[in-house]
């Protein structure tokens, strides 16, 4: 499990509109393209590596998955916002989403972080 990287990627794709645009349009292919690297702070390193598991759950944009392989829950949930926000308006869908997050991990109970 590679927790550090699961934080680091979410909170890389997070910090940038067009990065979470990028990941929006096709979760998988940009997870191939951040595995891959790049240069600048895109570059790749030793160990820049996500599991098969933790990989399908970033493609299915899939937050009770990634809750349970140990995401930070604040990480994950303005990862879960930003990558979502063109699905609502603050007046409508925002609550809907905080609901479904809220029911996808909640099944998860604490994560425990000290391993």
């Amino acid at each position: 499990m590679t927790r550090y990287m699961i934080d680091k990627f979410m909170r890389f794709v997070e910090l940038s509109d067009q990065r979470v645009a990028e990941y929006a349009a096709d979760p998988a292919a940009y997870v191939e393209r951040w595995l891959a690297g790049g240069s600048g702070p895109e570059a790749a390193t030793d160990d820049r590596v996500l599991t098969d598991e933790e990989q399908a759950a970033f493609a299915a944009r899939d937050f009770a998955a990634l809750y349970a392989l140990g995401a930070h829950p604040y990480l994950l949930w303005h990862f879960t916002e930003a990558v979502h926000a063109h699905e609502f308006t603050p007046e409508a869908g925002w609550r809907e989403l905080v609901e479904r997050y809220r029911a996808a991990v909640a099944p998860q109970g604490v994560v425990d972080y000290i391993p």
